[in-house]
């Protein structure tokens, strides 16, 4: 049982370097299952393995000594890995609320973008289709105008034509892949807000690498869009500010351990030393260092 405790213990103190090192590395996915396995290995292996020698009933002096090297390599290397990357997890998480504040309004900036450009896009169509009414009202007056703007007397009426050139502009600032992009980029962002307010640990790190990037990329199609001019159309391109807090320091910047990870890590300390703490020194009483080297009462010794 004590070696199961040992184990499992092991298996938590590393997964939350796991998690100290996705958060360092910003989603390095492969690095930290490496670290974590190492971390692992090696603190599981240095406890077991002090543990077998503490049993050893044969080369006692030897064993010892190889014990007490176990044992010191596992403290050093259980202080070692507290400090980094275990702790570096609860330091990010103590500032929990500063990096949801930051997160959730780049991802709301980035949320609004689509209704701003729709917005954007509706007022280029009233401007038009007022501006193309007032053409046809004034062909007779000014044909060259009604001519700049692709009105043809013979292509029909004008009512006609308007709604052709309206149908245009509407087709090209609204693609037909605009729709099933939005609903994909408003899924990502949607899932993203979810991730940031349930502080997903995994995931989180994945938002704060992508969603300023994302934001950019999507605000650089709609701009390509917005550039689209018909015959005679005068109007802006689409315009709209990202301005993005820096949240990335808060996960890669080192600090102290919080008195929370040096708690939790001094349970974990003793509870992987447990099957060593209980085991039974063979040749003598356990932990009868003494009697490890021949210096104590032999049992016939002490019968007498």
């Amino acid at each position: 049982m004590a070696d199961v405790i040992a184990l499992l213990t092991a298996l938590a103190f590393s997964f939350v370097c796991f998690l100290g090192t996705n958060f360092y590395t910003l989603g390095n996915t492969e690095q930290s299952i490496l670290l974590s396995t190492i971390i692992f290995l090696l603190l599981s292996g240095t406890a077991l393995g002090a543990k077998l020698l503490k049993r050893t009933s044969s080369n006692f002096k030897t064993c010892f000594i190889w014990e007490m090297i176990l044992l010191v390599l596992f403290s050093i290397l259980t202080a070692y890995f507290t400090y980094s990357p275990f702790s570096h997890y609860f330091v990010v998480s103590d500032q929990k609320q500063v990096i949801q504040s930051k997160l959730t309004a780049s991802i709301q900036q980035a949320a609004d973008m689509y209704p701003e450009y729709e917005l954007y896009a509706q007022k280029r169509e009233t401007i038009y289709i007022g501006k193309l009414r007032s053409v046809v009202m004034a062909k007779h007056v000014s044909p060259g105008v009604y001519s700049d703007y692709d009105f043809k007397s013979s292509g029909g009426s004008d009512n006609k034509q308007i709604d052709s050139k309206m149908f245009t502009l509407h087709a090209d600032l609204f693609p037909s892949n605009y729709g099933k992009k939005k609903t994909a980029d408003s899924t990502w962002l949607a899932d993203s807000r979810r991730i940031v307010n349930e502080w997903k640990a995994i995931g989180i790190a994945d938002v704060i690498k992508n969603v300023e990037q994302n934001s950019k990329d999507w605000k650089t199609e709609l701009v390509r869009l917005s550039r689209i001019r018909e015959k005679g159309e005068n109007a802006n391109d689409f315009d709209y500010i990202l301005s993005f807090n820096d949240v990335k320091t808060h996960f890669t910047t080192p600090d102290k351990p919080t008195p929370l990870s040096i708690g939790l890590a001094i349970i974990a300390y003793f509870l992987m030393l447990l099957p060593w703490i209980v085991t039974k020194r063979k040749g003598g009483k356990s932990g009868d260092i003494l009697g490890l080297f021949g210096l104590g009462k032999s049992a016939a010794d002490n019968e007498l």
